[in-house]
């Protein structure tokens, strides 16, 4: 496959023609160049004094502030550092210009190179948007947010070299000069292509200075201008009847999506797919404003608004007395090994910490899962959690008794209100709103005494107004009861330790989007949630104990 190559032109005042080159910082402390359009427009605003540079003008996202020396996300509002460098400055291209390099004879004029044809469909869609950028002009999207002032045309000789500088030679000049610069690993990207640099405007080409002038043709489309360009292209495929395939996520803070939706639109090119290129959705947290007139209580459930009750097991009751119920002995153990301390059942336990008053070699065996353990690793077990009366079998996680978590006090509203989701578009919502306020660790805690945080509350979460979904609602309102929603421990999105975090039961916190996959739609979600709650033992069975 040929693909064409073209070489640009920049004015000696200009940042490539002085040898300034603006680096910002990246993740691993080192260096990294801005491309060569986006050094001369932040060099501009430094050389004129401005306070900032805005740098959408051009496709980006970013704010340059020059008093910080920081670039700002317009975004995120991340911030990294940014620094101004002297590096070499580009050679001299001294005579006139060939015409196989694309200048332009006059401003009005741009003559572009033979290139051979090629019938790929990236070719295709290059070409098509040339052809669309040469109809509309090459001024209609420029890199350059401002117009130049026009030059006069090149002179057909070289000015004279400066004192004890060796005479420009035409192209091997150029070329000679090229291999220094190749060596600059902070200017890789722009090594083969030399600035136009004069002592005098005489052998400037016309518009020289000027990024509008410099790169004509599809090199003056910004990143917005290009991508809907491509997006029409795209739409012309789907109107045609050429099956498409998106590729998402062109945009957005991170740049690990757009590269690699790039990634797969060049594969499906050169798979000879045609690629259509979409903006990806927005993400919806929220529902539309409701007003308290609109809300509605929930049929079948009491009540909007639920507190944090915290229950304790029965006092006077040892760990060997509650555990009784649930276990049957064993006179006779099995030639297994006892899963919680891995020793032989028939031996002692090999339990070492504080010795409970159960002995050491009885052994029981729970009654529901039939699965056998030493007495005293059971009796050490139930020691080390919430001595709520319940056990949970460390083999099959079968629950005996009534589980409960270390939830701190907090509240659970849930209402209906006037809008659909994603998915079911023939019921309303609900929506649950929690809110646990920071607060002092308990016994049941982690980290008993100290502080723990309690971030992004209140939580807004979402279930269908259907009989299914106010199934979940009720099953959810018992584990909240039960103080299984949150827990208090270490954050698995900010590493953050000792605040408040989900436990093992989730919940859709998007309204009108599935971008994070915590949102509509999702068909398995209310049997997923459901399986969740059993597997802490809440189930319908539940419902008529709490009644009890």
């Amino acid at each position: 496959t040929i693909r064409p190559v073209r070489r640009s032109y920049y004015d000696p005042s200009s940042a490539p023609g002085k040898g300034v080159v603006w680096e910002w910082e990246n993740d691993s402390g080192s260096w990294t160049p801005y491309d060569m359009d986006v050094g001369i427009t932040i060099q501009r605003a430094y050389e004129k004094q401005h306070p900032w540079v805005d740098l959408s003008a051009i496709g980006f996202c970013y704010v340059i502030d020059f008093a910080t020396m920081g670039q700002i996300n317009r975004q995120t509002q991340r911030k990294r550092r940014v620094r101004r460098r002297l590096d070499m400055v580009y050679p001299l291209v001294s005579g006139t210009l060939p015409k196989s390099q694309s200048w332009p004879a006059s401003p009005g004029a741009a003559a572009s190179p033979p290139v051979p044809a090629c019938a790929c469909p990236q070719c295709l869609l290059v070409m098509s948007v040339k052809a669309t950028v040469s109809a509309t002009g090459p001024g209609t999207a420029t890199l350059q947010p401002r117009k130049a002032a026009p030059v006069p045309p090149a002179a057909p000789k070289a000015p004279a070299p400066a004192p004890g500088a060796k005479a420009p030679d035409g192209t091997a000049t150029v070329r000679g000069s090229l291999k220094p610069l190749a060596a600059q690993g902070g200017r890789r990207q722009t090594a083969s292509t030399p600035a136009l640099s004069s002592a005098g405007p005489a052998a400037s080409p016309p518009g020289a200075g000027t990024g509008k002038a410099s790169r004509p043709g599809a090199g003056t489309l910004n990143r917005s201008h290009l991508q809907r360009l491509a997006i029409a292209q795209s739409r012309v495929l789907i109107a045609s009847g050429v099956p498409t395939v998106p590729v998402k996520n062109l945009t957005g803070s991170s740049p690990v999506n757009p590269a690699l939706a790039g990634i797969t639109g060049i594969l499906m090119s050169a798979a000879g797919l045609p690629v259509c290129l979409t903006r990806p959705p927005k993400l919806v947290l929220h529902p539309p404003p409701v007003s308290k007139s609109e809300i509605q209580s929930i049929p079948g459930i009491s009540h909007t608004c639920r507190k944090t009750t915290k229950k304790q097991a029965k006092k006077g009751k040892t760990p060997e007395e509650v555990l009784k119920k649930y276990l049957q002995k064993v006179r006779h153990p099995p030639d297994e090994d006892c899963t919680i301390c891995m020793e032989r059942l028939a031996a002692p336990s090999g339990y070492k910490g504080p010795q409970p008053a159960a002995k050491p070699d009885l052994v029981g065996k729970l009654v529901k899962c039939g699965h056998v353990f030493h007495l005293h690793c059971l009796v050490a077990m139930y020691n080390n959690g919430n001595k709520d009366g319940s056990l949970q079998c460390p083999t099959c996680k079968t629950i005996y008794g009534v589980k409960t978590g270390t939830q701190p006090p907090g509240k659970m509203e849930y209402h209906i209100i006037p809008h659909a989701l994603p998915g079911h578009p023939d019921c309303k919502t609900i929506r649950i709103i929690y809110n646990i306020p920071p607060g002092v660790q308990g016994p049941e805690h982690p980290n008993p005494g100290k502080s723990f945080t309690a971030r992004g509350f209140p939580r807004h979460c979402y279930l269908p107004d259907s009989e299914k979904g106010r199934k979940v609602l009720k099953l959810l309102l018992v584990a909240w009861d039960r103080r299984l929603i949150f827990a208090i421990g270490t954050s698995s999105t900010t590493g953050e330790s000792d605040t408040v975090i989900w436990n093992e039961i989730h919940h859709k916190t998007e309204f009108g989007s599935n971008l994070t996959g915590h949102g509509y739609p999702d068909i398995n979600y209310l049997d997923n949630v459901l399986a969740e709650l059993a597997a802490q033992g809440i189930t319908e069975e539940s419902l008529v104990q709490e009644k009890d």
